[in-house]
C-alpha cells in the first residue's frame, strides 16, 4: 500500500509541477489563457505576476512531496510521511479553497485534489 501512495504522491507533484510551469513560465501562452479560462491577453497581462507567484506555491508544494517520497522509498518512513502529507495535504487543502471560490471552480478543484488526496488516504492506510 505504501508503493501505490508513493506513485499516486509523485503523479500529485507531477501535476504540480506542471502547474507551475503553466503558471510561471507559460501563462501568456493562448493554450494556458484557455486551461484557467482566461478570456483575453490583456487579462492574462493583468493577472500575470499573481500567476508566476501562484505557480512557485505548486512547486513548492511539489518540492515537499517529492523530497517526502525520496525520504519513504530509502526507509525512513516517518520522515517521509510526514513530508507527504505535508506536501499532499496543502494540495488538498488548496484544491478544497478553489472549489469554495465558485462553481466555475469545480472541475479544476478536482482535478487538483484527486490525485493527492488519494495519496493521502493510501498512505494512511499504509501506516496503519
Amino acid at each position: 500500500m505504501l508503493g501505490v501512495a508513493l506513485v499516486l504522491a509523485g503523479a500529485a507533484a507531477l501535476l504540480h509541477v506542471y502547474i507551475f510551469w503553466m503558471e510561471s513560465f507559460a501563462w501568456m501562452r493562448p493554450a494556458t489563457r484557455r486551461v484557467f479560462g482566461i478570456a483575453s491577453e490583456a487579462d492574462a497581462r493583468a493577472t500575470r505576476d499573481m500567476a508566476y507567484n501562484q505557480g512557485f506555491y505548486n512547486l513548492f508544494l511539489a518540492v515537499i512531496t517529492g523530497v517526502g517520497i525520496g525520504f519513504a522509498a530509502s526507509g525512513s518512513e516517518a520522515v517521509g510521511a510526514a513530508l507527504i502529507f505535508a506536501g499532499a495535504g496543502s494540495m488538498v487543502a488548496a484544491a478544497i479553497v478553489l472549489i469554495t471560490s465558485g462553481p466555475a471552480y469545480r472541475s479544476a478543484a478536482i482535478k487538483q485534489a484527486t490525485l493527492p488526496l488519494l495519496a493521502v488516504v493510501f498512505l494512511a492506510f499504509a501506516l496503519i
